[in-house]
């Protein structure tokens, strides 16, 4: 006796049934990448689900100054050519300079002597970026460590995000040396 064509079918369906079951069980435990919180990555992602509460910190450089620091102490910037409480860095740029996100209304908490408040945006991309002063924060996809900051000055644009909350409008000079 041959088996009939419609024994196949029903036998094909519940092989699918039981493939798409396995792939979902358990799928909401499994961490993504995304889902490591608001530090740097070199694809910002609105797919995860964005922090409800992030602290700052600040740190201090003899060349540099005070500036803000994010998960992890990696460094904060600002991008000079963005307007107060808009970012225009989007797509590559977005990329090269992920966003420092967390969820609309999240309550950040700064660093003592943050003279500056800190808020939220929604980008032309749907991501919540925080801002501090109205301007928009990021990380610098080229920084690897804290303390790192090559971003500094990249293109005349990009600055560290000065805990005096004053918009920086020049990269900082370094002193001249004394030979």
């Amino acid at each position: 006796m041959r088996p009939s064509p419609r024994l196949f079918s029903f036998a094909g369906l519940a092989l699918g049934a039981v493939l798409i079951a396995a792939g979902c069980v358990g799928a909401e435990d499994t961490p993504s990448p995304g889902d490591v919180g608001p530090g740097p990555s070199t694809v910002p992602s609105g797919a995860s689900a964005p922090a409800t509460s992030l602290t700052i910190a600040s740190t201090n450089d003899p060349t540099l100054g005070a500036y803000l620091t994010g998960q992890n102490g990696m460094t904060l910037y600002v991008y000079g050519r963005d307007a107060a409480g808009l970012s225009i860095c989007s797509l590559d740029c977005a990329t090269t300079w992920p966003p420092l996100s967390a969820a609309t209304g999240a309550t950040i908490t700064g660093p003592s002597g943050a003279t500056g408040a800190f808020s939220t945006i929604v980008r032309s991309d749907g991501i919540s970026q925080v801002t501090y002063a109205d301007m928009p924060l990021y990380y610098f996809s080229g920084d690897s460590a804290a303390g790192d900051t090559k971003g500094a000055g990249k293109d005349g644009a990009w600055f560290v995000a000065p805990l005096s909350a004053v918009k920086p409008s020049a990269p900082p000079t370094p002193a001249p040396s004394a030979s």
